[in-house]
């Protein structure tokens, strides 16, 4: 039995994707991400100074943030605070590590750039959309701190996008919405530039093993999709 997907989408279709930029007004980057039903509000602050481990290096720094609004899904989930959980903590140090890969840390300085990823609406491809949507932000903070003369040039060095895809009943599917992610047998996330190399691969299997033929077809499925959202970001920023 052929898997259907609920909203008609042929296996290599992505959701309908676009970034609201300057959704909010003090942070230096700020894009409301869409991804179908999934809504990840993304910002970027700007701070002198790095961590210690940076201290005089000349180098410059990016961490994130990753958080769900208690009414992201069906049921309310209780906030986190204190005590983050795995998931929270393993999704915002890839959100990190991705968009770190887009820069030049050296000609970003003694600075530290915070991207805060809030989702509002969850739908799957949360944390695909929160690097897809963060790369906009991140590249309009940079926009505002060469507008200001506080940098001479510009520290992105790569665009950066992410995408998910999934095998259910021995069929690939791209960009995967909850129902799919659920059914899912095979559940991978990739992160890429605009070269199409790769930056991280997340790939599990829910129920059963998958093999690597499987493997070839979702990263040519994953290729096609992120081909799409580099253009999706381009448009939007008019790289």
């Amino acid at each position: 039995m052929t898997w259907i997907r609920s909203d008609q989408r042929r296996p290599d279709q992505l959701r309908p994707v676009r970034f609201e930029r300057e959704f909010t007004q003090f942070a230096a980057g700020s894009v409301l991400a869409h991804c179908g039903e999934t809504k990840v509000l993304c910002t970027v602050s700007v701070q002198p100074g790095v961590p210690k481990f940076l201290e005089g290096s000349g180098q410059g720094w990016l961490t994130a943030e990753y958080r769900m609004l208690p009414t992201a899904t069906h049921q309310r989930q209780d906030r986190e605070f204190l005590k983050l959980s795995g998931r929270t903590q393993e999704i915002q140090r890839l959100i990190g590590r991705s968009l770190r890969a887009a820069l030049d840390m050296a000609a970003l300085g003694e600075r530290t750039l915070t991207v805060d990823a809030d989702v509002l609406q969850a739908d799957a491809g949360t944390r695909t959309t929160a690097i897809t949507g963060g790369f906009v932000a991140l590249s309009d903070a940079i926009y505002h701190l060469i507008k200001r003369g506080e940098l001479e040039r510009s520290p992105i060095r790569h665009q950066i996008a992410a995408i998910s895809i999934g095998l259910i009943e021995g069929d690939a599917f791209l960009d995967l919405n909850y129902q799919e992610d659920v059914a899912a047998a095979v559940d991978l996330n990739l992160v890429m530039n605009e070269e199409l190399d790769l930056i991280e691969i997340q790939g599990t299997a829910e129920s059963d093993s998958f093999s690597r033929l499987q493997m070839n077809h979702m990263l040519d499925l994953a290729e096609r999709g992120i081909k799409e959202l580099l253009d999706l970001q381009r448009q939007a920023i008019q790289l």
